[in-house]
């Protein structure tokens, strides 16, 4: 008999049995769900046998991992659909990603949005066959005779690029491919499936080897699931904040700066409102603003660790026969201001914040609008402070964070991210901070999860993931605490002993990229943003010339109090006027004046998305607005 060991701690004596046998064995409804399982520790299909005791994992329908093995399996069954209608295509890789799957072919030519539809079409043809996926070993041997055979030359190289002598080779239908696994029980179980896009995509991604054609697709066990899929991206695209972007008139990247966000007026006014209530919290919160330099020589990076651990993405440049480095963090700056004074256990916490310029190299195709820039303004903060205040610092931070995130109406779930592969310290140092992140996020009773290896190479830190209006999740602030960089920079304070300690640092940036979180913003909002926030908060509207003056006067008394406020005195028809401040300009507040308004000193009151209005006298409009402008935490 062998034993097995189910994840809750239950044990099941069986004899040798398949993974979908042993799912049977526990409910008939939960081998119906079962399409993988790892076996002690490795993944393994449903046709796998148990022949050896150990512990068992079985991966359902409704699990991420399931889902994986669906797209994985709809990536092959969309490669044999190619290779049928297709027949000269070479084939090269096809995972599962994030949120569907790709496949990359060398075609003789590049497929239309006509390719994709009788792609997808002779994909759901071989979904109703039901093929059964099933898996063989073969030799090195056996598997180059094979694809040589067929004139399959990627997957030659990919067989001499891997190490061992026998290969895990699966079949469905008349396509067979070199993989892993793990794939489904048949092509059946994938129930929805749709063609994405297709794109140029390097072999390898290497822009020295032949450009090759990439198709993109999703998959989902029910067409529910699907259709609700595909109504997210439609939403995304309507959101997609570089259309908004532009529509609006926030931003552009030039082509003589890829990376390098331009901002116009409005986006101006969006970034500095902002930093204003960034400014006005933190003064609450006692920290002190400073400037730092945008490059400083390469000795100073050499004693971070940034020349050493995050070289290739820095920018730098020869001035009086030295190196100096653009920075791509404020950190070592903040450091050089604190080494500047003499301090004591009196002066701390010292919290020190700044909004940095930053540069950092990004390639090219990696770059997407705001979102993924080579230059940014990071809104950082470093405390430094005691060993035994590090807890009560770490909540404040926490607290902060929390009551901003909430203001933009987004909920977030942390994550502890813990020493990566590249780090720089002992592991009595890291253990320490980790367990210290830990401690406080348990008192402050947040639920978390691990992200091992996902720690700055200095620190662990706390992640903050928020959610969006279309339920996207973003990383954006970060907790870093770090005990590193201190002792790397011989930094100190004198304790209650009158002898020499070194501080603690916590790194900390609460929007994390000022461009980037306003990408998120932009497409968070759809681009109409509350009054408080946005760019232009009224627009007021003549319906002739004779309300002219009345309309400008109150423009100017609107701006004398500090609105951000548009005039329109067009001879344009009302109506068209109102569908481009709505529609096209997303203005919250739109103010028509007629000759009722000029007569009873009055403004007909209009809000974005809505067709109602009101009429109401000047002074409590005004009244009304200020208050809502004025935000309160």
């Amino acid at each position: 008999m062998l034993e097995i060991m189910l994840p809750d701690g239950a044990k099941k004596e069986i004899e040798s049995m398949s993974v979908i046998e042993f799912a049977k064995s526990i409910s008939p409804s939960l081998a119906k769900k079962t399409v993988g399982a790892v076996f002690n520790g490795t993944n393994v299909d449903t046709s796998y046998v148990i022949n050896e005791s150990g512990n068992i994992e079985l991966i359902t329908t409704d699990t991420k991992e399931g889902l994986f093995i669906l797209r994985h399996s709809a990536a092959h069954v969309m490669a044999e659909a190619v290779m049928n209608l297709f027949p000269n295509t070479k084939v090269t890789i096809g995972p599962a990603i994030e949120n569907g799957f790709y496949y990359d072919f060398d075609t003789e030519r590049p497929f239309t949005e006509e390719d994709l539809v009788k792609i997808e079409a002779e994909m759901k043809r071989l979904i109703k066959l039901n093929y059964k996926f099933t898996r063989e070993v073969w030799s090195r041997e056996e598997a180059r005779k094979y694809f040589e055979k067929l004139g399959q030359n990627y997957k030659v190289e990919i067989l001499d690029s891997l190490e061992g002598d026998d290969f895990s080779i699966y079949t469905q239908g008349e396509f067979t491919d070199l993989c892993r696994g793990t794939h489904l029980p048949s092509t059946g179980y994938i129930k929805a499936v749709k063609l994405l896009n297709s794109a140029g995509a390097y072999w390898r991604g290497d822009s020295n080897n032949k450009m090759l054609q990439r198709i993109y697709g999703t998959a989902f066990y029910t067409q529910a699931e699907l259709e609700e899929y595909v109504r997210q991206v439609e939403e995304a695209e309507r959101r997609d904040h570089r259309k908004l972007g532009k529509q609006l008139n926030l931003f552009f990247i030039d082509d003589h700066g890829p990376g390098f966000p331009f901002f116009m007026p409005k986006g101006t006014r969006l970034f500095n409102r902002l930093q204003e209530l960034w400014r006005i919290e933190h003064n609450k919160q006692a920290y002190d603003e400073i400037r730092t330099p945008i490059m400083l020589d390469k000795e100073l990076w050499e004693i971070s660790g940034h020349w050493f651990n995050y070289r290739e993405n820095m920018y730098t440049s020869e001035i009086d026969e030295k190196v100096y480095a653009i920075k791509p963090m404020n950190c070592p700056g903040s450091i050089i201001a604190y080494k500047n004074n003499l301090h004591s256990y009196k002066d701390l916490p010292l919290k020190y914040a700044e909004m940095g310029h930053v540069h950092r190299h990004e390639f090219s195709g990696a770059l997407h609008g705001l979102m993924r820039v080579r230059a940014f303004t990071q809104d950082d903060a470093h405390v430094f402070c005691t060993p035994d205040q590090i807890k009560d610092q770490i909540k404040e931070i926490v607290t902060l964070y929390d009551k901003y995130y909430r203001l933009f109406g987004f909920d977030f779930h942390v994550e502890l991210s813990t020493k990566p592969e590249k780090a720089v310290g002992s592991a009595e140092v890291w253990e320490k901070s980790e367990k210290a992140l830990e401690e406080t996020l348990k008192e402050l009773g947040i639920d978390y999860k691990i992200n091992p290896g996902d720690g700055a190479f200095y620190g662990p830190k706390i992640d903050f993931k928020m959610k969006d209006s279309i339920g996207r999740i973003w990383q954006t602030g970060t907790i870093q605490l770090d005990m590193n960089l201190p002792k790397r920079f011989e930094m100190s304070y004198i304790g209650k002993d009158g002898e020499k300690h070194e501080p603690v640092m916590i790194h900390r940036a609460m929007f994390g990229s000022m461009e980037r979180f306003m990408g998120i913003l932009i497409e968070h909002y759809a681009g109409a943003f509350p009054v408080w926030l946005a760019p232009t908060q009224v627009k007021i509207m003549t319906i002739s010339q004779e309300q002219k003056e009345f309309a400008e006067n109150l423009y100017k008394r609107l701006l004398h109090l500090g609105v951000n406020v548009e005039l329109d005195t067009r001879d344009e028809k009302i109506s068209y006027k109102i569908r481009e401040a709505n529609s096209v300009e997303k203005i919250p507040v739109q103010l028509v004046i007629g000759k009722s308004e000029v007569e009873n000193n009055s403004v007909n009151v209009r809000r974005f998305g809505s067709t109602d209005s009101e009429s109401i006298n000047v002074d409590k409009f005004i009244e009304n607005l200020l208050e809502e402008i004025n935000i309160k935490f």
